[in-house]
């Protein structure tokens, strides 16, 4: 509980020191994350006529896919890439693709300690540099606040296949890509976003 509390009072401080190493590219600040999406149906509450049991479909189906995703709260603009694996190989694939998205502007990428993410293999381009939050803390990565309203979204229903699980996930998605802002309110954390504010207000 200390931790989290100290990286929620010393945000600002920790993207501060970052500015010392920035060039003249601006800087986001950005949350990633990965989530699981797949076949096995998950339920959540539905309205039902009182003294009625609610109808719930079950699929116990073990085929899934990654949700890779880049979020800045601050904007609410973001990167996904759909990916096979949680591993150091996959998330290469999507720290590259970051780069090759924000080549012009310096990313300061917050995640979890997982162990692909700080996997010896990982190559990190000059203009991206990784903070990670405290063990055991997902409540810190507004990222997972996008996750749940997915989740949510695609829940109480059963998908024949993975490829149309990935239809229906393009779907829900799509608000949040062609309405930046509604994103940003969901994922900005108020002691994300003052730190964020300012830093571009110093620089």
């Amino acid at each position: 509980m200390k931790r989290k509390a100290l990286l929620k009072n010393n945000f600002g401080s920790h993207l501060q020191q970052v500015t010392t190493t920035v060039d003249d590219r601006p800087l986001r600040v950005l949350a990633l994350d990965e989530a699981r999406f797949g076949l096995k149906s998950w339920h959540r509450r539905r309205w039902c006529p009182c003294g009625h049991r609610p109808p719930w479909v079950v699929q116990d189906r073990y085929e899934w896919f990654w949700l890779y995703a880049a979020v800045e709260p601050a904007t609410g603009q973001s990167c996904c890439l759909y990916l096979p694996y949680l591993d150091a190989g996959c998330f290469q694939l999507f720290i590259d693709e970051l780069s090759r998205v924000y080549a012009d502007d310096f990313l300061l990428v917050v995640m979890d300690q997982a162990g692909s993410h700080l996997s010896a293999t990982i190559v990190w381009p000059a203009h991206i540099q990784p903070l990670c939050l405290p063990p055991y803390s997902p409540e810190l990565n507004p990222v997972e606040r996008w996750f749940e309203a997915l989740r949510a979204a695609l829940s109480n229903q059963l998908f024949t296949t993975i490829e149309t699980m990935a239809l229906a996930l393009t779907q829900a998605l799509k608000p949040y890509w062609e309405h930046a802002g509604t994103l940003a309110q969901l994922t900005g954390f108020g002691w994300w976003c003052d730190a964020t504010d300012n830093i571009r207000t110093l620089n």
